[in-house]
């Protein structure tokens, strides 16, 4: 039987733009659904005639903005989403991964790279998705019971949502508990991908978030540390 092709959907007010990732995602393989504003991204996705796997967001756009429709689509989808934007400041990074974005790329831009960024958030997005090798395997930390076959985590028995991208990171950290890892390593694990210098923010926002859910004071963590000058590393119980 023939593989099922994945389509992309890609949104940004420069015709330019969504012809030329057009060509490129189509080229490696993808189908792919360009619109022109958030409303037609919006639409394209609510469609019941269509299987978004992935969308690409252009942050300025017209009739709805990229971090409106990011938004939207996170009320009813963990697909991966991928901010393409011309804004370079860490503010709009943030709030893009913060609103449930998983990857942020600033134009100028190669479209090599965000091929390969799209094909890496699809095969972390279907491996999760996919039945666990060793099914019921859970880990726990103190409170917290990390389940590896619901991809769910409890703390105290309390469900505590998480972001497909958000369990990747838990999973790496608490399966290697008192082991340190770079910020390159663990994009290079969760993301599936090669580590650029501008993904330093995204990973910080990510364990920033994580910080938020699961540690009782973010500030002063207990499970999720700060190796400084190295990176991250999950606290053994005592």
């Amino acid at each position: 039987m023939e593989e099922r092709k994945y389509t992309i959907l890609l949104a940004d007010d420069e015709k330019e733009i969504v012809d030329l990732l057009s060509l490129y995602l189509e080229n490696a393989g993808f189908n792919v659904i360009g619109v022109f504003n958030g409303k037609e991204a919006l639409d394209a996705l609510y469609r019941k005639d269509l299987k978004i796997d992935a969308a690409v967001l252009d942050i300025m756009m017209p009739a709805m903005d990229g971090y409106t429709l990011v938004r939207k689509i996170r009320e009813t989808s963990s697909i991966p989403i991928l901010i393409l934007s011309a804004r370079s400041d860490d503010s709009g990074k943030i709030l893009g991964l913060d609103l449930g974005a998983d990857d942020y790329i600033t134009k100028p831009f190669n479209p090599l790279e965000i091929t390969a960024r799209v094909q890496a958030q699809l095969r972390r997005y279907y491996r999760l998705k996919a039945p666990a090798a060793e099914a019921g395997e859970r880990i726990t930390v103190g409170e917290l019971v990390l389940d590896k076959e619901s991809c769910s985590l409890t703390k105290n028995g309390r469900d505590i949502p998480l972001t497909a991208i958000e369990f990747g990171i838990l999973c790496l950290l608490m399966e290697n508990r008192g082991k340190v890892f770079t910020k390159s390593r663990i994009y290079e694990h969760v993301w599936d991908g090669d580590f650029y210098d501008s993904d330093d923010n995204t990973i910080m926002v990510h364990i920033s978030k994580i910080r938020d859910k699961i540690e009782d004071d973010p500030r002063n963590p207990r499970y999720l540390k700060t190796v400084r000058g190295l990176g991250y590393r999950f606290e053994k119980e005592k």
